[in-house]
Parts: structure tokens; sequence; C-alpha cells
């Protein structure tokens, strides 16, 4: 069983979400402020973090910006309108996926389940080859799930993860978009592709010497991505 934190201001919406998720069969935790949300983690452990963006006090980007700081649970945001600075923003702030109200609690379950998928090790990709694989200064242990730099361990969040090991899986191959919504966040369907461009950012600060001018995973403009060195 799933432990869920919610954190959502308006007092309806939180009761609604934490009923229809526990009938889900999810244990939820619901508060309705950023600071409430950052003590609840304080002291109760939580597998993903659904989060509104428009919070009283402290904001969504920076309860997921505190949050992504202090490790790699998964955060799925709730916004208001389908706006895509505010998508942007929050996804650069380290979410994993997002909600757009109102909110479906069918859709927000199927969501909080994939991110879970991703989490618990169906991440693993390209189980069959064994050992480590090394690619310039960059080596993964697939059958670890640990990324290394230089030696030092790159801490990535699950999301990113996923996209790292789709990417390397074929070097060299270009992966569109698409291929890689279905693959990572398993809702292609809704074409959105900023799901994608902005894990890839944050994939790039994290295994690039200099993210403006990638080696990893480089852009096919026009197409999508493609994992290197060549």
């Amino acid at each position: 069983m799933s432990q869920v934190l919610l954190i959502e201001d308006h007092q309806t919406v939180r009761d609604g979400l934490q009923l229809a998720l526990t009938r889900q069969g999810h244990t939820v935790h619901a508060v309705g402020t950023g600071e409430q949300g950052l003590e609840q983690l304080r002291t109760t452990p939580s597998d993903v973090v659904v989060l509104d963006l428009m919070l009283p006090g402290m904001d969504g980007f920076e309860v997921c910006r505190r949050i992504r700081q202090l490790g790699d649970l998964p955060i799925i945001m709730l916004t208001a309108r389908n706006d895509d600075m505010d998508v942007v923003a929050g996804l650069e702030a380290g979410a994993d996926d997002y909600v757009v109200k109102p909110v479906q609690a069918r859709v927000l379950e199927a969501r909080i389940r994939a991110v879970l998928r991703r989490t618990g090790g169906d991440s693993r990709r390209g189980g069959d080859r064994g050992g480590l694989e090394q690619h310039g200064a960059l080596t993964i242990d697939r059958a670890a799930l640990v990324v290394s730099k230089d030696g030092t361990p790159v801490s990535l969040a699950p999301t990113e993860l996923r996209l790292l090991l789709e990417l390397s899986h074929t070097p060299g191959q270009v992966l569109s978009r698409q291929q890689l919504l279905e693959a990572v966040w398993e809702h292609g369907y809704l074409g959105d592709s900023r799901l994608v461009d902005a894990c890839v950012q944050r994939v790039r600060a994290k295994i690039e010497v200099d993210s403006s001018a990638p080696v990893f995973i480089q852009t096919v403009r026009g197409f999508g991505y493609r994992f290197g060195p060549l």
C-alpha cells in the first residue's frame, strides 16, 4: 500500500481527492499548506507527493524545490490551468509529472501508479545487458540502477533515471519525444513534449560537463533525442 502526501489548500478538492485515492488503496496524508507538507515529510515517510502549485504562503514551486533538495521522492504537481509557463516552471523545479485541474481522480491515480512503477524498479531497461556500461566519463550500472560520473555517483530522480536508461539503451538511435513519453511516463497519448524537454534539461545539468553543449544527450532538431557520445 503506497503512502501519498497530498498538499492542496482547497478543502473541497483536498477532501475529494483524499477520499478517491483512499478508495483506490492508497494511504493519504492531506495537508493545506506547503509548510505543513514539508513538516509532514520530516515525520512520516511518503512514496509520492501530489502538490498543488498555487498554495498560500510558500508556493508549490518553492515546495517542489525543497522536496527535491531532500531527495528523489516522486512529485506530481496540480496546476489550475494548462499554462505553459506554470507547467514548465514546475517541471524545472523538479516535478516528475503534472495533472491539470479540475482533477479527475482516475487520471491522478493512474499517474501515481505510473510514477510508483518507475520508483519500484520497473525503470530497469535492458536487464539482459549485465555488468557495467562505460560511456566516456559516464558509468551506468543497470543491475544496481546506479549512475556515476568520473567515479562519483549521480543522484537522479526516478523519472530522470528512467529517461537516461531509455536513451542509453540504444546509443546513437534517435528517439522521438512521443516514444519517450510512452516509454517513460506511460501516457504519450497526451503528446506533451514539455515533460520530456524539462526532464532532459535536468538530466543534462547532472551528467554533462557543459549542459549548453551536451555530449551524452544530444538534440536532433525536428526529431527528438539520442544518446552519445558518438
